[in-house]
């Protein structure tokens, strides 16, 4: 609905506008407006980076809730280091002095700030058993280098969560709290009365003190830093043990730095010089002054070196980023940067003429670099995995579309449950059928078209009737056994037998007949005619060849019919006398040919069918809709539509006769007919019954004999 593509890659880059447009997809399908959405996608995201195998960086990044909140940007910092493209919002905590705990949201995305209350409520609900309440105070947009900047200010209100029973404990504490105490202390007095003085002549009891507070029931860890009265530490080894740091006023102005950053950037050997001047400010995105920084304090902060400000010969190079800390001095007013070059690769490395020697030893940068080189090939390894999936997904899904035409071609050749049987491999045994309906046809005078006409005009004119015979074939139910120039031939009662073989076969004639005055013969320009004829009896079906296999049809049945169609007469349905005998009960207008030579067979008593009395020429040709089943008494039906609708079943057709089908090798019996007086209520609840007529114009087809208020209707 939105309209964007089904699936994504983990590493690839895509914009903001699919996610907005699927966010406003959402928020129509659920009728909510974007706040909740994206306040349940927020929910949803921290729940997924758990799932992602983040679950313990998470837990460790800070002991209380904003402690979390302020060390993520230096999570986001190391996840830049996978997704090199990631544009990360910034956090910085507040602490108004009426106790107040304000957070400031810094984008550049916009329309996304609704997702941090999702994601921080959830943070805190399952790391600190706390609920926190989140308001939006201001929102605005700030000019900054990069252009405009979305600032969200929100308000957080944190209440921790006390069970009922810790409730309970807790007040029972405050009651009994006075003797517990006193009765621990005198525990903790008798327990370490006996031990032997510690070399600096301080008493047990000192030791435990001197460690642990006892208070309310809990031990609470004491610790006070201790300060040296002086830097034990001379000017020229700090700058060679923090190779790269600098030291600048609240002017911007550098007071020293380390050894190897004035390698790289010469220009901070010159005194008096400022930092903004050989930097830029690309984390977090803020204007390059004292408060500023200040203000983004907690934040990890990265500095690109000015390309114009390097040695000619770097300037070719890629331009140095550094990655650090900043930290206010305030009794110097200066501010140190306590940093390391910013690099994800040894190429990296290597593109700005570093090497691991000019990282100090105890510089993690170095572990990280070689840890980070291992996993971009993961990643890669990753990508190309994806990237084979997803055109796998691809190959496979056109794959599949592919099997949909060959097996509708193959069912095109063969019967259904001939060409499932060969599909699987197995032998295809010919079967015997004791009576069906084969028609052949022909283009009277096709010989001399031929002679006249270019062979494209033959192919046209051959491919517009075929493809009219083609559709009537599916309209009546008969089977297409094949076509040999001029000639077409079907059968009906095979491969499934049918009582209403004779009754499909002479309608399905009956609409070649009109079908062939559709196309014009490339000659005259007038409608072509053909010569159709009709022949009912036994014959043998089997499956011939193995590199094109054919179904055909054996027995004197075929010559029969083919004799018929040749002595028949242009535009005139020929039938022999035992398909009369089957159609002569029936509603049809025949005509008595009488006896002709027929070759081969000698005497025989003709006929030509003229017209279906039941039937109108719209019915007959399929172009009525909703009109009711034309074979309803058929008991063999409902065998021939599970056919055509699920061809990838396999079926055998076994003593069709009796009744009796076998469906995927189990037996059904299907009743010889479905009338009012022998349904059962059983059988009425199978159907999905709904009306076929709406109003009494649709009911201008309706055949004859029956009741201008009969009512019909459609078994779904």
């Amino acid at each position: 609905m939105a309209g964007v593509q089904d699936t994504f890659m983990t590493y690839e880059i895509y914009d903001d506008a699919i996610t907005l447009r699927l966010v406003e997809e959402a928020c129509k399908m659920l009728d909510v407006s974007s706040e909740v959405v994206l306040k349940l996608f927020g929910e949803y995201f921290f729940s997924f980076c758990k799932m992602s195998g983040y679950d313990t960086m998470l837990r460790t990044l800070g002991g209380n809730l904003v402690e979390f909140i302020e060390n993520l940007d230096a999570l986001h910092s190391y996840l830049a280091l996978s997704y090199e493209a990631m544009n990360a919002p910034s956090f910085r905590v507040e602490r108004m002095n009426d106790g107040r705990i304000l957070l400031h949201y810094y984008s550049d995305r916009k329309g996304l700030y609704h997702i941090v209350p999702g994601i921080i409520e959830a943070v805190a609900k399952d790391f600190f058993d706390s609920e926190v309440t989140m308001t939006i105070l201001n929102h605005s947009e700030e000019e900054e280098r990069t252009g405009k900047k979305e600032h969200v200010v929100f308000h957080m209100l944190q209440k921790d969560k006390v069970s009922r029973r810790k409730a309970q404990m807790m007040q029972k504490d405050e009651e009994t709290g006075v003797d517990r105490k006193e009765a621990a202390m005198k525990k903790m007095r008798n327990r370490y009365a006996n031990l032997q003085l510690c070399p600096r002549k301080r008493s047990p009891w000192d030791i435990v003190r001197s460690i642990v507070m006892l208070g309310q029931g809990n031990l609470k860890t004491s610790f006070t830093p201790k300060y040296p009265n002086k830097l034990w530490i001379e000017e020229r080894a700090f700058c060679n043990a923090f190779p790269f740091h600098i030291v600048f006023d609240q002017d911007l102005v550098v007071k020293h730095t380390g050894v190897n950053i004035q390698k790289f950037v010469p220009g901070l050997q010159t005194a008096g010089i400022c930092l903004d001047e050989f930097f830029t400010i690309v984390h977090p995105e803020v204007t390059f002054n004292i408060q500023s920084i200040q203000k983004f304090i907690n934040s990890q902060f990265v500095l690109k070196t000015r390309r114009e400000m390097l040695p000619e010969v770097q300037q070719n190079q890629s331009t140095l980023k550094l990655r650090g800390q900043m930290m206010w001095m305030e009794s110097l007013k200066c501010m140190i940067y306590l940093c390391s070059p910013k690099l994800r690769s040894l190429q990296e490395l290597e593109e700005r003429g570093l090497h691991l020697a000019d990282i100090a030893q105890h510089d993690t940068t170095r572990d990280l670099i070689l840890l980070n080189q291992q996993r971009l090939a993961e990643i890669e390894l990753s990508n190309q995995l994806e990237r084979k999936k997803e055109e796998l997904r691809i190959l496979s899904r056109n794959l599949e579309i592919e099997k949909q035409k060959s097996e509708k071609l193959l069912y095109a050749m063969l019967p259904t449950h001939v060409a499932n049987q060969l599909k699987e491999g197995k032998r295809v045994e010919a079967g015997e059928f004791k009576v069906c309906t084969i028609l052949f046809s022909d283009v009277v005078t096709f010989t001399n078209i031929c002679a006249a006409c270019e062979p494209i005009q033959i192919v046209n004119m051959l491919n517009a009737m075929y493809s009219r015979f083609d559709r009537l074939t599916s309209v009546h139910g008969v089977y297409k056994v094949e076509t040999i120039g001029d000639a077409y031939m079907v059968v009906g009662g095979v491969p499934v037998p049918t009582d209403t073989h004779a009754e499909r076969v002479a309608n399905f004639a009956l609409g070649m007949r009109l079908a062939a005055r559709e196309v014009t013969s490339p000659i005259t320009g007038q409608p072509i005619q053909i010569r159709v004829g009709l022949h009912t009896g036994p014959v043998l079906a089997g499956v011939v060849g193995e590199k094109m296999p054919r179904y055909c049809l054996f027995g004197d049945t075929v010559n029969t019919a083919s004799r018929m169609e040749s002595h028949g007469l242009p535009d005139h349905i020929h039938l022999s006398p035992f398909t009369y005998s089957v159609l002569k009960n029936k509603r049809y207008e025949i005509s008595e040919r009488g006896e002709i030579e027929v070759k081969g067979k000698g005497l025989m008593k003709t006929y030509f069918l003229l017209k279906n009395l039941q039937m109108t020429d719209e019915q007959i040709m399929g172009l009525v809709d909703g009109d009711m089943c034309v074979y309803q008494h058929d008991p063999e039906d409902v065998t021939d539509d599970i056919n055509e609708e699920t061809p990838e079943e396999t079926r055998d057709v076994k003593n069709a006769e009796e009744g009796e089908v076998v469906v995927n090798g189990e037996n059904y019996t299907s009743a010889p007919s479905l009338r009012p007086d022998n349904l059962t209520p059983n059988q009425l609840i199978q159907f999905d019954i709904t009306p076929g007529y709406d109003s009494h114009s649709d009911l201008k087809h309706l055949p004859n004999g029956l009741h201008p208020n009969t009512k019909f209707c459609s078994i779904l």
